[in-house]
């Protein structure tokens, strides 16, 4: 295998770490205003507790593998999203902020504060996500010197934020099914049909969000013509899609969970074959697109990275795996908890 594409592939492999573990981290967030109590905001807050700030790791990782592999597409993708990636950073710091303060606090006030912080951090980060994916299927106004040539409102087409509101419906499903899993009672039973009206806004989302594709973006229908097992992959994600119903219905939380993960691990793969072997695409001329030949960086670089993450990843994947094995099962509050 080529080093450019096997860092192509690390990319998205990240990338599907990070949207599928912080994904539910997000989603709790965005499900937050359904507690009804301070207890219940305890609770929705201490599910993720152990596990939020490791999740993020998967993202800095992300930066970092892209900075160090292809450093002039993570140039003009940090160029052409600055400000995007300003407003995402505060979104996080203050979920952060919000998670770490709230609880060393009494004041009903300052407690009702971080709760807003933390739903909107969680909102907007989820929302900024998703136009940045939406930006990078339609493409940005790129020269033939690599630079971007466009601006934070030329960002904010239609196309961009259908995809932004179908990552806010997919995180909070994925999200909520994650808390089915930690909670018991009455919050429970209140947050599975919260869970179902999400399903139901992601599906009709993800229908029209994929025909909004096929239709404004004839790139993407020359990649499923010119890939025809791309349509497998459409197939297994509505497979996914169709199974988290049942998993829902006989409350196979755990299930839900896993074919939600499953929906978007189908739809980041579906995104990586579409963009191959580009990493960002020029609206003003293809001939000036990113590539993971033209953007990476020498052979001798990535060889060293190569044998770095071939390490590292795995220690990454245990630590993770024995995190969250760790602290599986129902969230029991007590004077340390959030």
């Amino acid at each position: 295998m080529e080093l450019q594409v096997f860092w192509f592939a690390t990319l998205y492999v990240l990338l599907a770490g990070y949207l599928i573990l912080d994904g539910f981290d997000l989603g709790v967030g965005i499900m937050h205003p359904v507690a009804r109590d301070d207890r219940e905001r305890r609770i929705l807050m201490s599910s993720i507790g152990p596990v939020w700030d490791g999740n993020e790791v998967w993202l800095i990782t992300f930066g970092g593998a892209l900075f160090a592999a292809f450093p002039h597409a993570y140039a003009t993708a940090f160029s052409g999203f600055y400000s995007a990636f300003i407003l995402l950073l505060f979104a996080l710091i203050g979920r952060a902020i919000s998670l770490e303060f709230r609880s060393k606090l009494t004041s009903p006030a300052a407690r009702r504060f971080f709760d807003i912080v933390f739903w909107a951090g969680s909102a907007l980060a989820t929302l900024l996500l998703g136009v940045a994916a939406g930006n990078i299927l339609q493409g940005l106004p790129i020269g033939p010197d690599m630079e971007f040539r466009g601006s934070l409102r030329g960002l904010l087409g239609a196309y961009p934020l259908s995809v932004g509101l179908l990552a806010l419906a997919l995180f909070a499903m994925h999200g909520c099914a994650y808390l089915c899993l930690k909670t018991t009672g009455e919050l429970q039973q209140r947050l599975a049909r919260h869970v179902w009206l999400a399903y139901a806004v992601f599906a009709v989302l993800c229908a029209c969000t994929i025909t909004y594709t096929l239709v404004a973006l004839p790139h993407i229908r020359r990649s499923f013509a010119d890939r025809s097992w791309l349509w497998a992959v459409v197939i297994v994600g509505i497979l996914a899609i169709a199974a988290i119903a049942p998993a829902l219905r006989y409350r196979r939380y755990g299930y839900a969970f896993i074919c939600s993960s499953g929906t978007i691990a189908t739809l980041v793969v579906l995104l990586a074959a579409a963009m191959y072997p580009n990493l960002l695409l020029s609206s003003l001329d293809a001939d000036w697109n990113l590539t993971i030949y033209n953007a990476s960086s020498s052979e001798r670089s990535l060889r060293v990275m190569q044998m770095i993450a071939l390490g590292g990843m795995p220690l990454v994947l245990i630590y993770s795996g024995f995190v969250h094995w760790h602290f599986r099962g129902k969230v029991e509050l007590d004077k340390a908890d959030y």
